[in-house]
């Protein structure tokens, strides 16, 4: 790698268009990914996260604009991109009638990896999973089998990986255990670009948060950045600062779509913005929220 391209973003996409035949879905995205750095891509469901990531990863072909991964273009070098890139879905792939470990080995051979099972065992106690290498998947919890599918990801050390919603349905706990990995993985050097609704998640993992939304990047930038774009809030003598929450739904506003929110839940459409709505009452027997 020259060092021109060492110093270029691992990601780089520029006016990214998609649409599904007459859904504009993508309608101009901009956004970088720094090597060595974790960017969460964060959306409301249907904002077309996952269709940036399907066109990242070549499965995808955009309508317009450019995209570069590893400083191979997705579109004329998509070999090279698929050696570059590693994807995990929303949900964990893999095969639950064999181990841990062989499914780490499976994967190292179909990459034609000499020693395949010390590639494994190294995955295994990188993934606090070496105790659990002899028991079938079908055995692990949530949170493993997502480890375990993260592990899979790095066999041939690719310098980008894509994480596609990686704690969706999964427990607090076995949340808290893919959050250290992904962390691990930055601090090995490898570039994290992260797909979330959870804004907690974003705010726990990123080194840059980009908002997307309508089609379009709304901000991209660092969290104190982003907080900094709204007033702190002030209660009698008790200074509030601004959430990440605070400024995704002040950018994106409410779905009224979207129905009434979880109580308790960082999910994306918790809160009315404006906060400007007439409180309902909830009846005495329910516990929905006031809109």
């Amino acid at each position: 790698m020259t060092g021109s391209s060492a110093s270029a973003p691992a990601i780089r996409v520029r006016g990214l268009r998609k649409a599904y035949k007459d859904v504009a879905v993508l309608r101009g995205v901009d956004l970088d990914v720094a090597r060595g750095s974790i960017v969460a891509l964060l959306g409301s469901n249907g904002a077309g996260k996952t269709t940036v990531v399907r066109i990242l990863a070549t499965l995808l072909r955009a309508d317009g604009g450019t995209a570069v991964v590893n400083g191979f273009d997705v579109v004329t070098q998509a070999g090279d991109v698929r050696g570059s890139i590693s994807l995990t879905g929303q949900f964990a792939a893999v095969d639950e009638l064999l181990t841990g470990r062989e499914n780490l080995v499976l994967i190292a051979r179909l990459r034609h990896l000499k020693a395949p099972g010390a590639v494994a065992d190294e995955l295994l106690v990188r993934f606090a999973l070496a105790d659990a290498a002899a028991r079938r998947v079908s055995t692990y919890s949530g949170g493993m089998r997502r480890r375990l599918d993260i592990a899979m990801s790095l066999i041939g050390n690719p310098p980008v990986i894509v994480l596609d919603e990686p704690t969706t349905g999964l427990d607090p706990q076995a949340r808290l255990e893919v959050w250290r990995a992904v962390k691990e993985l930055a601090a090995g050097g490898t570039t994290v670009l992260l797909t979330t609704q959870y804004l907690d998640e974003a705010e726990q993992l990123a080194d840059r948060i980009a908002i997307l939304h309508g089609g379009r990047i709304l901000v991209n930038g660092t969290l104190a950045e982003l907080t900094a774009l709204l007033p702190p809030a002030t209660v009698e003598y008790v200074e509030k600062q601004p959430t990440l929450e605070d400024v995704f739904l002040a950018l994106v506003g409410h779905d009224p779509n979207l129905g009434d929110a979880s109580r308790g839940d960082s999910n994306l459409g918790d809160a009315d913005p404006g906060g400007s709505g007439a409180a309902t009452p909830a009846a005495p027997t329910t516990n929905e929220d006031q809109s």
